[in-house]
């Protein structure tokens, strides 16, 4: 009777001990508790680059807020608080990522690999393809004004150099436009506006565009000024402070109001600005997430993505992330930004 009891003793304490050990495991994969109550992140914080004006990322982001935080309460986690910011520069995001002062990064794929140590690229951005996809900045004039493509997306994007209205400008524009090939003290001769050194189309692919032409990088050039803002850069060619602009092929689609509104031209920017360099593809933005962030379990992670990718399926989603010229996002993968690391390499390369 005794070794009966036993037995029945137990079993009773198997039994038991596998219903705790399935609550547990349902509980780690639907990210809710006992009484299906979402989980509690009382901040989610989200840092922009200011490729674009930093004020008006900050207003169209807006809505971002709560639209994030339905999404993911949804998905089973309830956030207090999204707090939207802007960087003042590309790094200051990276380095952000890095510390974990900063959950999630909108940042593109030069400053995800500068920073990849210490964040993590989540999703990838895609992009309306351009009317003009050429290496051959003639081109991009001859077809002048371009245009996105609303039925064809693209994975990547180029780098244009443009020249202005000042008179530097349309010498430069001139020769290109006639098929002659720009010397070194032509480009030299003329006054930049450049990014961030981890910016990709404003610094690293333009950098090498100069190496591959000229054998000679941003860092040889005689006039340079560093814009906080691509707003500011195109606002400083307008002016005439400098000549040449680089940054994301057109960016000119972006500042084609302003240039005449704000900018207080009186023709348009296809009229007075003219490509005269194109560099090699470019892989597209990131939305990365920080490896320090305390609250980026894979869970969350995951629901996250799904969030972001679902919330640029909506009308009011897409008004959001156009701010970026994003038309979607799908999930990222690291290898993807192989060819980013080998450019950041040449440019260390070329800069020793």
């Amino acid at each position: 009777m005794k070794k009966i009891l036993k037995v029945v003793m137990a079993l009773g304490l198997i039994f038991a001990l596998t219903a705790c050990g399935g609550k547990n495991t349902a509980n780690s994969s639907n990210g809710e508790g006992e009484k299906g109550e979402s989980k509690k992140i009382e901040k989610l914080t989200v840092q922009f680059v200011p490729s674009r004006d930093p004020e008006q990322i900050v207003t169209q982001t807006e809505p971002l807020k709560n639209i994030l935080k339905e999404k993911l309460k949804e998905k089973g986690y309830e956030v207090g608080d999204v707090d939207i910011s802007v960087g003042t520069n590309y790094e200051t995001t990276g380095e952000a990522l890095s510390a974990g002062s900063v959950d999630v990064g909108f940042i593109p794929g030069g400053t995800y690999v500068l920073y990849s140590d210490g964040c993590e690229a989540l999703l990838t951005a895609t992009r309306k393809a351009l009317s003009v996809e050429s290496d051959n900045p003639k081109e991009w004039n001859d077809k002048k004004p371009t245009k996105q493509l609303d039925d064809n997306m693209a994975s990547f994007y180029r780098g244009l150099i443009i020249a202005g209205p000042s008179e530097k400008g349309k010498e430069l524009a001139q020769k290109v436009n006639n098929g002659e090939k720009l010397t070194w003290d032509d480009l030299n001769s003329a006054k930049w506006s450049v990014m961030g050194s981890s910016s990709s189309a404003g610094y690293i692919y333009p950098y090498l565009w100069l190496e591959k032409n000229y054998n000679k990088g941003i860092t040889d050039l005689a006039n340079v000024v560093q814009a906080d803002s691509y707003a500011s850069s195109a606002a400083r060619l307008a002016s005439g402070q400098v000549d040449i602009i680089i940054g994301y092929a057109d960016l000119r689609l972006d500042y084609a109001d302003k240039w005449q509104s704000e900018f207080a031209r009186s023709a348009s920017i296809w009229d007075e600005t003219n490509v005269i360099g194109v560099t090699d593809k470019i892989y597209n933005d990131t939305i990365s997430v920080s490896k320090k962030s305390e609250i980026m379990t894979d869970d969350f992670k995951n629901a996250l993505a799904q969030s972001f990718i679902e919330i640029a399926q909506t009308e009011e989603g897409k008004q959001i992330i156009s701010i970026y010229n994003h038309e979607g996002y799908e999930k990222a993968e690291d290898k993807n930004y192989d060819g980013e690391r080998e450019a950041q390499k040449l440019l260390k390369d070329a800069k020793n």
